[in-house]
């Protein structure tokens, strides 16, 4: 499984110590405001475990991100197939970090390193981002990444229910545009 290097981060396998800080992100209001509810410690272990098989299986997926210059984990990054009762296809770009990394710019920089790695070494011809509608925070990063929303594209998610979360937004970037 490659691990992802750039200027200050390191995207990489899961480790048995990113899941106590991975948990309690998870267990943060603030973290998960954008998420129809925080998670249990169970279900941030069974989500490790998945994006670990998921690494395994494929190669790519949703990276452990770490702060190189102290071994910080701060969150994940990565690509994941989009599921399949979305209302579009393809490979999906997505990122959560904790919030003592926001504002750094480690969002944007680890994004960046999976788009490339999706459009230079898997030949994705698109890759896709998704969020709710109010999450302008997430919405900033897709534009500095270089991607474009077609209110088009717009959507309810069937997985959350009736309220503010419920309605998502759709960011698209080209390979040819990423690597122009």
């Amino acid at each position: 499984m490659p691990e992802l290097r750039t200027e200050r981060l390191l995207l990489r396998a899961w480790q048995p110590a990113d899941l106590a800080p991975w948990a309690a992100m998870n267990a943060d209001p603030e973290v998960r405001r954008y998420f129809p509810e925080v998670l249990t410690r169970e279900q941030s272990e069974a989500s490790v475990a998945r994006f670990q098989a998921d690494l395994d299986e494929r190669g790519w997926g949703w990276w452990a991100v770490e702060v190189r210059a102290t071994g910080e984990f701060i969150g994940f990054t990565g690509l994941d197939p989009v599921d399949e009762d979305m209302p579009f296809t393809g490979v999906e770009a997505g990122w959560r970090l904790t919030r003592s990394a926001w504002g750094h710019g480690y969002a944007t920089e680890a994004a960046r390193a999976a788009l490339t790695f999706g459009f230079t070494t898997l030949g994705l011809p698109e890759i896709v981002a998704v969020t709710t509608a109010t999450n302008l925070r997430s919405q900033a990063v897709m534009r500095r990444l270089g991607m474009a929303c077609d209110p088009a594209d717009d959507f309810d998610d069937p997985d959350v229910p009736d309220g503010p979360l419920r309605r998502c937004v759709v960011y698209r970037i080209s390979a040819g545009t990423a690597l122009s």
